[in-house]
């Protein structure tokens, strides 16, 4: 309602012109001119999230991390993948990271495999490290490889080579 008069203050009043100041020159940066490209690349997408009233027939693949909740009928593969408690895959299970709080009725190949306590897997695991808690339900076998990611399937052991081996 009320507001501060400038009429007393020194400076331009409101019939004055003025002209605005020069711009400074630019100033030469030190650092380089930031690259936009590969900070996109470097961006982690969000977790897909399949819900629990969702069900899926079919494969999934994808670069990032999936959350399953729901039910899949078909293999996965992804760079971290989380079965919920109450989801269910059937199918192969293919990740960098794996970890299982629900069921999963096939195989399970990771570089990292965790089993938690509410675990139920019925089938192989393949893996490079391999993590099970007390309470995870498991039928299967398990076998470790450098490389479980390999889509060879499970890798024959290497025969030494030389002159000493039996044809």
């Amino acid at each position: 309602m009320f507001s501060k008069s400038k009429i007393n203050e020194p400076g331009p009043k409101a019939n004055d012109s003025v002209t605005p100041a020069p711009l400074a020159a630019p100033t030469a940066s030190l650092s380089p001119a930031p690259d936009f490209k590969s900070s996109v690349a470097k961006t982690k997408p969000p977790v897909s999230v399949l819900s629990s009233d969702l069900q899926v027939k079919g494969n999934l693949k994808t670069s990032g991390d999936i959350l399953i909740e729901g039910q899949v009928d078909g293999d996965i593969r992804a760079h971290v993948l989380t079965v919920g408690e109450n989801a269910t895959v059937k199918g192969e299970v293919v990740a960098d990271d794996v970890i299982v709080h629900g069921r999963v009725i096939g195989r399970v190949r990771g570089l990292k495999v965790r089993l938690t306590s509410t675990a139920r897997v019925e089938g192989d695991i393949i893996h490079k490290t391999i993590a099970i808690e007390s309470g995870a339900h498991f039928e299967g076998s398990v076998q470790r490889q450098e490389d479980p990611l390999s889509t060879s399937g499970t890798a024959k052991p290497k025969m030494p080579t030389g002159s000493d081996t039996a044809e």
